[in-house]
Order: structure tokens, then C-alpha cells, then sequence
């Protein structure tokens, strides 16, 4: 991270349990150190075992990533800056609005065979990621499943988890994969309006369609991070988390440039 960037992010960090009085060990290494390893990981596709040793130990920065992942501390640390971005671009904390989609990608030999699957309309083996994201393309929530689960018995677990959080949610906007009954259990018992917008039948090629593109924009914005190109992970949450860093490594990087063309315009919520 540039100074920009850590002068941005480090009020939106968790306190350690030991500098907030609450106990603990104290860390050995600075958050700075650890999350810029982390996000170089991400950003090249490196093995644990290659992290530069510009950086911490391999083994206390995986460590730092399997903690915050187990404990939810990078969902929290997303969130925060997922509500700066909102708030700097003048939009309310919570969206209204989402998209919902899917992304197939082959699985590396390290994904075990009970988490990986055969996306047969892709023809690709591997694990699908199930992304919920606002209308800014920011994402909001992800699953990671086998290649093999069905949009529709993914997003039974995906929408309710993000309703929960979500309470202004009203309308999610999806592809043909998400039509039928899943609907009507939507509006049934979620309360939420899962408006599925279709291709025109007499159009060939490609062909941009209204709000779906933007969760596919989100998918090519997640593949500029070389770790996410393959399933490398063996924990289908390992995969999610990685997710969330890719995100905040671009919300980071957003909210600096818009911080630097204009002093003073990124109000960030309280930690």
C-alpha cells in the first residue's frame, strides 16, 4: 500500500484484543506488514511458501490470513470500506438494489474432489463463485461452491444470509439461470423482488444487458487479481476470503484516487 492508502484504511482496522485491554498476545508484526503481504499474494498468484521476505514469515502471514478469516475480521474490515465508497459516491450505507451471478473457473490440484465439481454447461471443472453485488459493481456478498451446484440451490443460501444484513434490500436483478420457482420463494420469504432480465432472441453475439453487466464487470475486476484467475484453495471459505481482499484491495486504491482529485470528499464511517 502507498501512505495514501494505509492513511485511509488503518482507522477501519479491528483493534487487537491486547491494545483494547481485553488480553491476548501481543503481535509481533505490524498490520501494515501483514495486510501488504496478503494483498501481494493476491495480486501475483504466489505460493504461501514464495512470499518475499521483504515481508513477514510466510508462516505468521498465513497465520494473519487464516485468523481474520476464521473470525470474520476481513468481512468487517470490507464492509467498512464498502460503506465509505458508498458514502463518498453519495449513495445511502445499504443498497436497495443488487445483482446476483455466477463465474465457473478451474480448480487447481490442490481443490480436494468433495469440494469441486463439473460445471457441464461450462464445460469446466472446478467451483463456481456465487456473487451478490450493488449497483456500483461492489460486491456484497459471495458463496463459493462445486462447479456442479445450480444457481438456483446457491442462491437459497446466498440471499438469505445477505437479507439478514441487508434490511433495505428490495430488488436483485439475475439472469435466466435464477427464473422459476426461486421467485416466487424470493418474494415469498425474503420479501425481495428477483427480477430476471432477458436476452433478446434476435440478437446474436455479444450483447450488453441492462444491470447484468455490472456483476460480470465485477467478475473481470476479481480476475485481475492472479490468485483468482484458478481455484487454488482447499477451503472453499479460503476462497472467499481471498475474494474479499481483492475487493478491498480496489476499494483501497478507489477511495485514494477519489481522496487525492478531491480533498476532504471521502467521509469514512467509524470503526
Amino acid at each position: 500500500m502507498s501512505d495514501a492508502e494505509w492513511f485511509l484504511v488503518r482507522d477501519l482496522l479491528p483493534v487487537p484484543g491486547w491494545l483494547a485491554g481485553r488480553g491476548g498476545r501481543p503481535e509481533g508484526y505490524r498490520h501494515r506488514q501483514m495486510i501488504d503481504a496478503v494483498r501481494y499474494l493476491v495480486d501475483n498468484g504466489i505460493k504461501w511458501r514464495s512470499v518475499p521476505s521483504d515481508f513477514p514469515p510466510w508462516p505468521r502471514v498465513y497465520a494473519f490470513f487464516a485468523r481474520w478469516r476464521d473470525t470474520g475480521l476481513v468481512s468487517e474490515l470490507h464492509e467498512r470500506l464498502h460503506q465509505a465508497v458508498r458514502r463518498a459516491e453519495g449513495r445511502a450505507l445499504e443498497p436497495s438494489e443488487a445483482v446476483i451471478d455466477s463465474q465457473s473457473v478451474k480448480a487447481d490440484a490442490t481443490v480436494a474432489y468433495d469440494s469441486r465439481g463439473f460445471d457441464a454447461g461450462k464445460k469446466i471443472n472446478g467451483r463456481k463463485r456465487h456473487l451478490l453485488t450493488d449497483t456500483l459493481g461492489l460486491l456484497l456478498d459471495v458463496l463459493v461452491t462445486p462447479a456442479s451446484t445450480t444457481d438456483r440451490d446457491a442462491a437459497r443460501i446466498l440471499l438469505p444470509a445477505a437479507r439478514s444484513r441487508l434490511r433495505r434490500l428490495s430488488k436483485i436483478w439475475a439472469d435466466g439461470g435464477y427464473r422459476g420457482h426461486l421467485q416466487d420463494w424470493a418474494a415469498q420469504h425474503l420479501g425481495v423482488a428477483l427480477d430476471v432480465v432477458r436476452r433478446c432472441e434476435d440478437v446474436q453475439g455479444f450483447q450488453v444487458l441492462a444491470r447484468r453487466w455490472v456483476v460480470e464487470r465485477s467478475f473481470a475486476w476479481l480476475l485481475r487479481s492472479r490468485r483468482l484467475v484458478r481455484d487454488h484453495e482447499r477451503r472453499t471459505d479460503t476462497s472467499e476470503a481471498v475474494i474479499h481482499w481483492s475487493m478491498i484491495a480496489l476499494m483501497n486504491r478507489r477511495l485514494t484516487v477519489r481522496q487525492r482529485q478531491h480533498p476532504g470528499s471521502v467521509p469514512m464511517p467509524a470503526a
